[in-house]
């Protein structure tokens, strides 16, 4: 199989170094710095793991590229609605897509069934880009559970976990899917295949539509924001309505806040990924782990109050960074 990442920052570019690692036909898709940084002098990474370099094929179009059988989408989720149009070079006719944005995919209520079947929400995919230049058919989601970080241009720094689930929205168990896992697993990332991956999303989106946006107003990291009473207080809030927009949906989430905050101060004196991106003048994951939520709520009759009000003085304070240089 030949394999895209497609927007290979932190998360894809660690992906696809695994990848090319073990001999696998990889190409990765970026641009500036980081770009020629990669074609100079491959892609160095740093773990407790062990330190490699990796050489895959590091292009700066996608027309270079062609058809691919896989596609790992590397970008954030605000970067989709840009990338997507970009795709038609690299897709074949049986070309898989997998998405790895977190928060509450564009594809989501594609194939959902039920009143919900086909929902856009428009934080996530404005005017239907997304969905229109990537059909149902090719998507794969994917839940990444690792961190990275780019500290120098073609160096990646691995800096905790090593599992990315696998599945397929309709829930089945595809050769697909088996054999795109096999290769994963054999590049040294764990990589389960799950049947109920809108399921784990929400357990997922329960952590990051509440700890991400309280820590950029806060500065904090997990363990200070976990620990702190008042600020434990709104984060619970946040998931307890997070919570009754997933079961309005159907969704059973197979673990209770309390294990989830308890979870979060076990990381320690982590910092989230909006923090980071704060901090380093990026643009912060805003709408797909927080608007999303808030959107959906809208949708099933949810107030939100208390996601909303962190959601917009977030939003207020993404405005106020957003003009600022990039470091």
């Amino acid at each position: 199989m030949k394999f895209l990442i497609a927007g290979a920052g932190a998360i894809g570019a660690y992906i696809g170094a695994r990848m090319a690692h073990a001999g696998y036909d990889v190409t990765l898709f970026a641009r500036g710095p980081h770009l020629r940084a990669m074609q100079e002098r491959g892609v160095d990474v740093k773990s407790g793991e062990g330190d490699f370099v990796a050489r895959p094929r590091v292009a700066g179009s996608l027309e270079e590229v062609g058809p691919v059988d896989v596609v790992f989408l590397g970008v954030k989720a605000h970067g989709l609605p840009q990338l997507a149009p970009q795709l038609g070079p690299v897709l074949g006719p049986e070309t898989t897509v997998v998405s790895t944005q977190n928060g509450i995919p564009w594809w989501y209520f594609q194939g959902f069934g039920g009143e919900w079947e086909g929902l856009r929400l428009e934080r996530v995919d404005p005017g239907g880009v997304i969905s229109s230049a990537i059909e149902a058919r090719r998507v794969l989601g994917s839940i990444v559970y690792f961190s990275t970080e780019i500290p120098a241009p073609g160096v990646i720094r691995h800096i905790e976990g090593n599992r990315i689930s696998l599945g397929e929205p309709d829930g089945s168990r595809s050769e697909r899917c088996r054999r795109i896992a096999e290769a994963l697993i054999a590049s040294g990332l764990r990589c389960p295949v799950t049947t109920r991956l809108r399921h784990e999303i929400w357990v997922k989106v329960l952590g990051n539509a509440s700890f991400n946006p309280v820590s950029a107003l806060t500065r904090a990291t997990l363990v200070q924001m976990a620990r702190d009473p008042g600020v434990s207080s709104v984060i619970r809030d946040i998931m307890q309505e997070v919570e009754a927009v997933s079961r309005k949906l159907g969704m059973e989430l197979p673990v209770s806040i309390e294990q989830r905050m308890a979870g979060a101060e076990k990381v320690g004196e982590h910092k989230t990924s909006m923090l980071q991106d704060l901090e380093a003048g990026r643009p912060m994951e805003l709408e797909a782990l927080v608007g999303a939520v808030v959107e959906l709520g809208e949708r099933v009759g949810l107030p939100m109050n208390c996601t909303r009000t962190v959601y917009n003085c977030a939003k207020l304070l993404s405005q106020g960074t957003a003009s600022q240089p990039q470091k």
